[in-house]
């Protein structure tokens, strides 16, 4: 599914200069999340995070994505993370 979404998900939200970095399904509670990580060549801010969003939550609607009441969460990689090294 991850590949499959970045797939479809990439080319809406190039012009933002932004990209998928991952995607995880995450159980908190009774809660579950759907976790988009952006990544891009410089510090994303929260107005590219909104649009970002505001162009993938219409891409997923149309998708049979198997999951029953998800929270979708997108947010930037935190630049100098260790999965960067």
């Amino acid at each position: 599914m991850e590949e499959k979404l970045i797939n479809l998900i990439n080319p809406s939200i190039k012009d933002l200069k932004v990209w998928v970095d991952s995607i995880k399904v995450e159980q908190e509670e009774n809660e579950t999340f759907l976790r988009i990580a952006l990544d891009a060549d410089y510090i994303i801010d929260l107005n590219t995070v909104v649009k970002a969003t505001r162009i993938i939550n219409p891409i997923l609607d149309k998708e049979d994505l198997d999951l029953d009441n998800y929270m979708l969460d997108v947010y930037a990689k935190p630049k100098g993370d260790k999965e960067d090294e």
